[in-house]
């Protein structure tokens, strides 16, 4: 493991809930659709003896890094798989299993991630790719801000990133493009920044992380594979399998919150958690990315 990684760790949130909510049993089998850098993985193999965990990553990076440990930790009980879970089917097919006792989904970006990958992180300058695996996108953040119109730029800061100043910091965009093109995250951070200032209350947050996450997301096309995902996750469960699902963005839970309810009202499946289930405040002291974390699960009946 190379320095990076022994320095930049990825603490998963809700170890606890996650391993109550997915009930597991001796013998499960289990699939973990966001491997990242193994933590639930390691847990679930952990927490059931005897069961095999199925993880799937499409950043082959995290899978090529972290995978071996488990490998050789746990054997043939860990199938790491390169595949986005929105498009899971013909991977899970290729292995031969169609059933499991429990699926996870943490769809949040990961912190090696953020300060590894290329345009993830505002406070480090990098070329502003964004992709998070770029066998799997063409278009990166780069060509967005450089070629997308005002009016596209606008609307997707202000519906993916929830960010208030999004018409002044796309006629900004458009502006300064014509005279110098966007290439690392610095000049991009730095022109939000002069469009949406700091709050004077000293808030933590960068002011263009929401301009970030807007084209992360965007890239990703991360709410198009959470719902492909939601679509065909609760076929691949066996009878009292539960669905987890942890989301970390007003979107992302959103569309988790009214699927699962939609699920339960068909009587397909049964609403595990009435409320959703956010981390403690001891977590939350400990690892302060939980801070956002929200967790639904459904059981299939």
């Amino acid at each position: 493991m190379n320095e990076l990684h022994k320095t930049v760790v990825h603490k998963p949130v809700l170890m606890n809930e996650v391993l109550e909510y997915l009930n597991l049993k001796q013998g499960g089998v289990y699939l973990d659709v966001t491997f990242g850098s193994g933590g639930h993985t390691r847990a679930i193999l952990d927490a059931a003896p005897d069961s095999t965990v199925v993880s799937l990553d499409w950043d082959t990076h995290a899978i090529d890094t972290f995978g071996p440990d488990l490998v050789e930790q746990y054997g043939d009980r860990f199938i790491p798989i390169w595949a986005n879970f929105g498009n899971m089917l013909p991977a899970l097919k290729k292995i031969g299993i169609a059933q499991f006792d429990g699926i996870l989904a943490d769809f949040g970006t990961s912190q090696v991630q953020i300060f590894e990958k290329a345009g993830f992180s505002v406070y480090k300058d990098t070329p502003l790719d964004m992709r998070m695996s770029p066998a799997h996108q063409r278009l990166t953040a780069a060509q967005v801000v450089n070629t997308f119109d005002e009016k596209t730029l606008r609307e997707m800061f202000y519906q993916l990133g929830e960010e208030k100043h999004s018409k002044k910091i796309a006629q900004m965009i458009v502006q300064h493009r014509a005279l110098t093109p966007f290439e690392t995250t610095k000049q991009l951070a730095q022109l939000v920044e002069r469009c949406a200032p700091r709050s004077k209350s000293g808030g933590k947050i960068h002011p263009a992380t929401r301009v970030f996450q807007a084209l992360r997301m965007f890239i990703n096309h991360e709410l198009d594979n959470i719902t492909s995902f939601l679509a065909a996750a609760p076929k691949l469960l066996n009878p009292s399998g539960r669905l987890v699902c942890i989301s970390f963005h007003s979107l992302e839970d959103r569309l988790v919150k009214q699927t699962f309810r939609e699920m339960d009202q068909s009587g397909l499946v049964q609403l595990i958690t009435k409320k959703v289930v956010v981390a403690s405040d001891d977590e939350v002291r400990i690892n302060r990315s939980s801070r956002s974390a929200k967790l639904r699960a459904i059981a299939k009946k």
